[in-house]
């Protein structure tokens, strides 16, 4: 059984994709800082027939989220796609947000992700498969100076999936993001949606695999 780990496994988008994959026969980690919400999604999963198992995670601890990979790994053989979707969703601008929490808003809203992206490609390429998939944002290509820090997250994670796209492909691996143009509730249509377009990206052939798609409400 293929192993799907999402890291920042909310209620919204965490949840949806994990069910979307769990769907196809994956088995889902979830995994996010609060341990016993994070539990209640998976026992959600479990009571759907689906095979899940929840994890306590802080996305900006740097070696909690490597041990967190290398654990599952150990454990499940593989993590065959990787979801990072944790993010600080601080309304804050430059004037007003503090220096601290700017800095550790990045941590989470890319730090985090790069340092994800670092500990599953080795095993990836080692078995030349396997997919890491980002949740981006429109404030990425339109930031809001309400959301400075949001925005420069959801920039840093487009730039990430572009960049890393050329060099994983020739590895086997396909890093991709999906651009969310939406507002997004738990159990909603849009939240489905946006699950459904990373299973099209993950289904997508090799040789027509891209690097980010968009979606709107």
């Amino acid at each position: 059984m293929k192993t799907f780990l999402s890291i920042g496994s909310g209620p919204g988008i965490g949840f949806a994709t994990a069910e979307r994959f769990a769907r196809e026969g994956f088995h889902v980690v979830l995994s996010a800082r609060d341990l016993e919400r994070t539990r209640q999604l998976s026992d959600r999963l479990i009571a759907q027939g689906y095979s899940a198992e929840a994890r306590a995670v802080d996305a900006s601890n740097p070696n909690a989220l490597v041990e967190l990979v290398n654990s599952v790994e150990s454990q499940r053989g593989a993590v065959d796609v990787l979801h990072y979707n944790a993010a600080i969703l601080r309304q804050a601008t430059l004037a007003n947000q503090p220096t601290d929490t700017f800095v550790s808003d990045l941590s989470v809203n890319i730090g985090g992700a790069l340092v994800a992206a670092q500990a599953a490609m080795p095993g990836m390429s080692t078995r030349k498969s396997g997919a890491i998939l980002l949740t981006g944002g429109f404030f990425a290509i339109s930031p809001n100076p309400e959301y400075l820090s949001l925005s420069l997250g959801k920039a840093g994670i487009r730039a990430l999936a572009h960049g890393l796209f050329n060099t994983a492909k020739t590895q086997g691996v396909h890093v991709a993001s999906v651009t969310v143009a939406a507002f997004v509730k738990p159990d909603s249509i849009e939240a489905a949606g946006i699950a459904e377009e990373f299973w099209k990206l993950h289904s997508q052939p090799n040789d027509a695999w891209t690097a980010e798609v968009t979606y709107t409400a």
